[in-house]
């Protein structure tokens, strides 16, 4: 019996706590951890949002109640919904890269005629143990505008000019666009090649013997069995790209001339570049609300969750 069981042991058998009573007392440090560290700081920052709270104030008591005003200021502000506009074609962009590159190496890895494929997945997975700002900065300097970049480099050496990559705005989304699918792609490839492996062989079979050939096996079998685990994956990673931070910010901080300023970073500038705390506080919240209602009618209209209640 392990250290843990023992103690299970004597705290059920305790006079004061009944068996019945014991999974609340086992949930009662972790509930106590996500008071403390999760809900305590969103219920803060939803009465930031209805005052006027700057940082002379902040923590003092001394900021004025607003009511809605600072919600009204954000959704009248045409900085706020360029920032809406470019998050939401930076998730639609973003994820739709990361489902190509997740499906275009899933099926290399899984691919019969493919040698090395243990050694493959391995390198595979290098990415999500490196700490994210680190690889950021690294694809900061790729995409760095000056010669020495190895993306200049590169298209010098295919004979094209120099791109200034992070001054122009369509460039930096671009460069966006890529880290975020370098960043991503472990997870994809991960849960890809996972609904590969179970797709039935029976059913390629079948298909082969009617004629149908590799893009036609790939349309009517590979992609409808696994539609809805890499449904599952595109809706998790589109909610981290609607959350991204550290590349805007790292890369241009949302530029140039704050074009591709996405939602959180628009947050952060408002909240601690203009000390805004209050309209920050309703730049987040307005962000948290429309992730919750994007994840909400994407795993319901996925049907994710059918079957959960049946457990």
């Amino acid at each position: 019996m392990s250290v843990v069981d023992s103690a299970v042991e004597r705290v059920a058998d305790s006079p004061v706590v009944s068996r019945d009573d014991l999974p609340l007392v086992l949930v009662l440090p972790g509930l106590f951890v996500f008071l403390a560290f999760m809900l305590f700081p969103v219920l803060y920052l939803v009465y930031l949002s209805f005052t006027n709270a700057e940082p002379a104030t902040l923590f003092q008591g001394r900021e004025q109640w607003v009511g809605l005003a600072n919600y009204v200021r954000v959704l009248s502000d045409g900085q706020f919904w360029n920032s809406m506009g470019v998050t939401w074609l930076f998730v639609a962009t973003s994820v739709a890269l990361k489902v190509l590159v997740g499906l275009g190496v899933g099926l290399v890895v899984t691919g019969k005629r493919v040698r090395g494929k243990r050694f493959m997945r391995a390198l595979i997975i290098v990415p999500l143990g490196l700490p994210g700002i680190f690889t950021i900065t690294i694809w900061r300097g790729i995409f760095s505008s000056a010669e020495f970049g190895l993306a200049n480099q590169f298209l010098r050496a295919a004979g094209l000019g120099s791109v200034a990559w992070l001054s122009d705005r369509w460039m930096a989304f671009l460069a966006y666009n890529v880290t975020e699918a370098w960043l991503a792609y472990p997870f994809m490839v991960i849960i890809t090649v996972s609904a590969l492996q179970d797709v039935s062989e029976e059913l390629h079979e079948a298909a082969m013997i009617d004629g149908a050939g590799f893009f036609a096996r790939f349309l009517h079998v590979t992609l409808p069995s696994i539609k809805r685990p890499v449904l599952f994956a595109s809706i998790l990673t589109a909610a981290a790209s609607f959350q991204q931070f550290l590349i805007p910010y790292v890369f241009n901080q949302g530029g140039p001339s704050r074009t591709n300023e996405l939602l959180i970073v628009y947050g952060y500038r408002e909240a601690f570049r203009f000390q805004k705390y209050g309209e920050g506080a309703a730049i987040m919240l307005v962000a948290v609300a429309v992730i919750g209602v994007f994840m909400m009618l994407n795993v319901k209209k996925g049907q994710l969750a059918d079957g959960v209640d049946d457990a």
